[in-house]
């Protein structure tokens, strides 16, 4: 997608990779939607770092950021010793692995890097087919999408009210999004229509990346309290939800994503709205039998406890606002937290999967995708 940088419009990736130097480089997510940010990893760890502490977040963004760091990490190895660069590989891939437990694209776009590498007969051989992998890996993230939004925007009519929960955009891919893209080709189309658009606390990530995508974009919307939802659906203004997801269930249909959209689906449920869920195939768990099976990210409490922003004053306008966002602390001070980065929503609440390779149902999964049948 294009971001206005001074005036001008330039497209970036939100994951991108710089062979000649082995740097990945990552959009700073944590500086958004007040500064645009370039951050660059030079190593596994780095990398592993970005996801874990959330300078790159969302499934398909940090599934390229695993495979891009597991190539990162191969190509760093200097001996030709086949048995230890063995070792060295399993090391990288654990450490990227447990930067976020929850997300499957992650271990997907990693297996795809091994899986890629086992042909090669020397080191140098290995580490070439692990960088090509990656670049695979993030390619067809955005081809995934991009064949997301053709299929989901036959769901928008004119005039609709969509809503959305947390950040499945082109900031949570390599480029275009899965729940936005629908959004996106929508317009393209030509097509009137509203997003609202959940906060997602405690983080945000609905106000801060969302909202700042489709105003990039030029798409009307608004920003909603996590709690006004259904308010809005009671009073009919809300004609169709559309997430993301972390980690689909193949096997029943259940999706883990951001906190809250449980509560959502229940509530769409409730009044009859169309529930829609937009994955690429890198998001497909095809192993996982229950959904109280997938781990659930316990995220540190003061993001419960706080909350962090630019000030806001005349002489913040006068700069730019460019001064450092700050935090302050909103909670009872004596008082503790429980922070679950996910949740789990069932595949009955679900009206259906948008996917690259068509609207699936949640039965229909296994079926219709093959993979993992029985």
């Amino acid at each position: 997608m294009k971001v206005t940088l001074e005036g001008k419009k330039k497209h970036f990736r939100t994951v991108s990779f710089e062979p000649e130097s082995n740097r990945l480089i990552l959009i700073d997510q944590r500086l958004l939607p007040h500064t645009f940010s370039l951050l660059e990893t030079t190593d596994y760890r780095q990398s592993a770092l970005a996801i874990q502490n959330m300078t790159t977040r969302g499934a398909g963004a940090i599934g390229a950021t695993a495979a891009y760091g597991l190539a990162q990490g191969c190509r760093a190895f200097s001996s030709k010793s086949l048995t230890r660069f063995a070792t060295h590989v399993q090391k990288v891939f654990q450490t990227l692995a447990s930067a976020r437990p929850t997300a499957v694209d992650p271990f997907n776009a990693m297996a795809q890097v091994l899986n890629a590498m086992e042909p090669g007969g020397t080191v140098a051989e290995k580490q070439e087919l692990a960088l090509r992998a990656a670049i695979q890996f993030a390619e067809e993230d955005v081809a995934h999408c991009r064949a997301i939004g053709k299929w989901g925007a036959e769901l928008i009519e004119e005039g609709m009210t969509i809503l959305t929960h947390c950040n499945a955009g082109w900031l949570a891919f390599v480029d275009i999004g899965s729940a936005t893209a629908p959004l996106y080709e929508a317009q393209a189309q030509g097509k009137p229509f509203h997003v609202l658009c959940d906060e997602t606390r405690p983080r945000s990530q609905g106000a801060i990346l969302t909202a700042w995508e489709l105003a990039q974009q030029g798409v009307p919307h608004h920003i909603i309290p996590d709690n006004a939802a259904g308010h809005y659906m009671q009073r009919g203004k809300i004609q169709m939800v559309i997430t993301g997801a972390d980690r689909v269930l193949a096997r029943t249909g259940a999706a883990a994503n951001k906190i809250g959209t449980f509560t959502k689906a229940v509530l769409a449920k409730y009044h009859r709205i169309p529930f829609y869920i937009a994955i690429p195939l890198s998001t497909i768990d095809w192993e996982t039998a229950d959904g109280f099976d997938i781990p659930i990210e316990e995220r540190s409490e003061e993001e419960v406890l706080c909350a962090w922003g630019r000030p806001v004053n005349d002489e913040t306008e006068k700069s730019g606002g460019d001064e450092k966002p700050v935090q302050v602390r909103v909670a009872n001070p004596s008082s503790r937290a429980l922070n679950p980065g996910f949740d789990v929503t069932p595949a009955e609440l679900i009206t259906g999967f948008i996917t690259p390779v068509g609207i699936l149902k949640p039965d229909e999964l296994r079926s219709k995708l093959g993979k993992g049948a029985s």
